[in-house]
């Protein structure tokens, strides 16, 4: 079969409404495809400038295409494909951030959201405020031109207040305990340095709403490309595989009411998010972290080849075991439901999701999918022995050797600084007791309680494997 390169329909082009900083795979499979859906149903001029803040990579793949690429669900009935023409440019951050702050500008631009994953909103992640003395904060606070996404935000608010123009609501898509609060801090904290009227002004006139998202994106390969082409006889150089559940959950707090018709395509606007965020980020996130470490250690590639076997299709029943007392259900939801679906989610053979994508950045993300659970199972007497061993197995990880000896690519920002710690370290005992002391992951308080639960763990894993470890736990052979 002939293969052409896909191109963009004919159809009129909206207006854009939106600008995206962090135009990856998750938000081109899940917020974007709402945003679309939406302008479908109800109109509006809601098309997406994406912002790349980093590399030009999927700048150069869809520009040939018109911006278009295909959204691919993969289900237990085959792949099912879906044009996206929602986005009107990709523009790279580090090439021009002055066509970057001018988009951001734009009077007719009503929303910046974001997807640049825990890291990128430069904070604290055991305070959840702006690290000031992150590099790229550093060069933000000295160059109108910035770096970082707290950066451009800043900047880009400064110059339509400077206009006299309203503000954009801002709207994180990240898997962020209060998103909406985490970046309204670091906004505010990172305003207030630069110019304390300009934070005022912000304070009082922007919208941070908070969000819950949950769609599983494992990565595009060149396979998947190649497989995309021949199913459809067109080569599209990026497009996005994903399952076929997704749930969006909304704060509905916009400046000006202005937003396209999200409740019209099943997103759930509601007036307090934290219920959703809460139940997804610990028994949905934290047990997607716990299966990422130890079944790496294990030797699974993914977390269906993890799934597959029974002693941690066991430990994830254990986890929730831990976890459920932590959580509040949202109106109308039964938490062993939630729990039983994510089940089959996770064993999803089509979702091809590698264990070392999900553990990636551990340092940023234990805090709010597994500590804060930690912390309050502690404060109320209650033994958490496979979430322990989980952070067991991320000090494992972040040693940067598996069990067979073969090094590992540990992508974290604090990889360097924990591998040192680490390799010091001789002992399991020892190795925790260094790796708990970092306390941009660890709160003090909480690494004290933790100290000998965490050992214990960790002497077990050493001793005898993951897969041993995690069968003793679960009473699985």
């Amino acid at each position: 079969m002939p293969v052409n390169r896909l191109a963009r329909s004919a159809k009129p082009r909206p207006g854009v409404g939106i600008v995206h900083l962090g135009i990856g795979a998750f938000y081109r499979a899940f917020g974007a495809v709402y945003v679309a859906e939406a302008m479908a149903a109800k109109g509006g001029d809601w098309g997406i400038i994406g912002v790349s803040l980093q590399s030009p990579a999927t700048r150069d793949a869809l520009a040939p295409q018109g911006w278009a690429y295909t959204s691919v669900t993969l289900g237990p009935d085959g792949p099912k494909t879906q044009m996206i023409e929602v986005l009107q440019n990709v523009l790279v951050a580090p090439e021009n951030p002055a066509a970057v702050l001018a988009a951001m500008a734009d009077p007719a631009v009503k929303i910046v959201s974001l997807t640049v994953t825990e890291k990128g909103y430069c904070h604290n992640p055991a305070t959840g405020r702006l690290n000031a003395d992150h590099p790229d904060i550093q060069h933000d606070l000295k160059n109108p031109l910035p770096r970082s996404a707290p950066g451009f935000l800043v900047r880009a608010l400064a110059a339509r207040r400077a206009a006299n123009t309203a503000p954009f609501t801002i709207l994180s898509c990240d898997n962020l305990p209060e998103n909406g609060k985490l970046v309204r801090d670091v906004v505010l904290d990172l305003a207030q340095l630069i110019d304390p009227s300009l934070a005022d002004w912000i304070a009082t006139n922007a919208c941070f709403p908070a969000t819950m998202v949950d769609r599983i994106t494992p990565a595009t390969t060149p396979e998947n490309i190649a497989q995309l082409a021949q199913q459809t006889g067109r080569h599209d150089a990026a497009p996005v595989l994903h399952e076929p559940f997704r749930q969006w959950v909304v704060e509905d707090s916009f400046v000006n009411n202005a937003r396209p018709d999200f409740a019209a395509v099943g997103v759930q606007m509601v007036d307090d998010v934290t219920p959703y965020e809460h139940m997804k980020l610990r028994m949905l996130n934290g047990t997607h972290s716990a299966l990422a470490y130890l079944g790496y250690l294990a030797g699974h590639k993914t977390i269906a080849d993890t799934m597959a076997n029974p002693a941690f299709a066991a430990l994830t029943d254990q986890l929730w075991s831990e976890i459920i007392h932590t959580v509040t259900a949202p109106p109308g939801v039964s938490l062993q439901d939630y729990a039983t679906a994510l089940k089959a989610r996770y064993a999803n053979p089509a979702i091809r999701h590698r264990t070392w994508q999900i553990a990636m950045d551990g340092s940023q993300k234990l805090p709010q999918r597994i500590l804060g659970t930690l912390f309050e199972n502690i404060a109320a007497g209650r033994l958490s022995p496979g979430l322990c061993l989980a952070v067991a197995a991320w000090i494992s990880y972040v040693g940067g050797v598996d069990e067979a000896g073969n090094p590992i690519e540990v992508k974290d920002p604090l990889a360097t600084h924990l591998r040192k710690l680490s390799d010091v370290a001789q002992t399991p005992a020892e190795k925790v007791a260094s790796l708990l002391a970092v306390t941009q992951v660890f709160p003090p308080t909480l690494a004290q309680h933790l100290q000998g639960p965490v050992t214990l763990a960790a002497q077990t894993l050493w001793a005898i494997g993951a897969q041993k470890a995690v069968a003793n736990l679960t009473k699985t052979s």
